[in-house]
């Protein structure tokens, strides 16, 4: 089944050439190296064009909350992906990564979705406090999890989520996306009956979307960031194996029940 829309065989991000490199339309050597950052080129890459200085910023930003989160299921995998073939490093690596989907790293662009279909109802006249109390009230009453919100170890506050809105409010990025979190976050409250904690995805997917971000670069944020602690890991675990001790406690953590036999027919 084909993804997106139909179109001729044609890429307009990069050819190589015998005497140079062409990427978006730009001199690889002759111009982008030496003048753009990685998160810059990034940019570039993702999106065809450069970025802004706010844009550039919150990149870096980004990037650096979301990069390392202690061991996490990603860099567990990772690094017992790598303690059973030590000569895999990319098949750890993507192993870590093929962990992304919407319950860890991948919930920021389930966060942009939402975020993005609740915009659609404020831009057609509807309030943001409206729009969020709907939309929660939905959910709650469908026994499902409000994307963005909610974390195992951050509580009351994500100090990650909180310092990424300080810096929007503080450098005027804040937008319609920023003020749809923050009152998805206050319908949160009133329909679970307590504050919940709003994790990093919300913030990121905001604020992204704020800057002119489209809902389906989102996710690629939180891959690229992982990618990064996952190499930091996995260069810990060639000098300091803990693969097979992680196996050996999962052994010890899980109780075998054999099954119960069936009755005889």
């Amino acid at each position: 089944m084909q993804s997106g829309k139909a179109g001729g065989p044609v890429s307009h991000i990069s050819q190589a050439y015998p005497d140079r490199v062409t990427v978006r339309g730009r001199d690889l050597a002759g111009d982008l190296m030496g003048r753009l950052s990685f998160t810059e080129y990034f940019h570039l890459l993702l999106t065809g064009r450069e970025p802004t200085a706010q844009q550039r910023f919150f990149l870096d930003v980004l990037l650096v909350a979301i990069a390392e989160h202690g061991m996490m299921p990603t860099n567990v995998a990772a690094r017992m992906t790598l303690a059973a073939d030590p000569g895999s490093l990319q098949g750890a690596v993507a192993a870590g990564i093929l962990g992304c989907g919407p319950v860890l790293l991948g919930t920021a662009e389930v966060c942009a979705r939402l975020l993005q279909e609740a915009q659609e109802q404020v831009a057609a006249g509807a309030a943001p406090q409206t729009v969020a109390a709907a939309r929660v009230r939905a959910i709650r009453a469908a026994g499902g999890r409000l994307p963005g919100f909610g974390h195992p170890v951050h509580r009351p506050l994500d100090p990650r989520a909180e310092r990424i809105l300080e810096l929007a409010d503080a450098r005027g990025v804040s937008g319609a996306h920023v003020l749809l979190a923050r009152s998805l976050r206050d319908a949160a409250a009133h329909a679970w009956g307590r504050p919940l904690t709003m994790n990093v995805s919300m913030p990121i997917a905001a604020v992204l979307l704020d800057l002119g971000f489209e809902a389906a670069t989102v996710k690629a944020i939180p891959i690229l960031a992982r990618t990064a602690g996952l190499l930091a890991h996995l260069a810990e675990e060639q000098q300091h194996p803990l693969g097979f001790l992680m196996a050996a406690r999962a052994e010890e953590a899980i109780a075998y029940e054999p099954p119960a036999e069936e009755p005889p027919r």
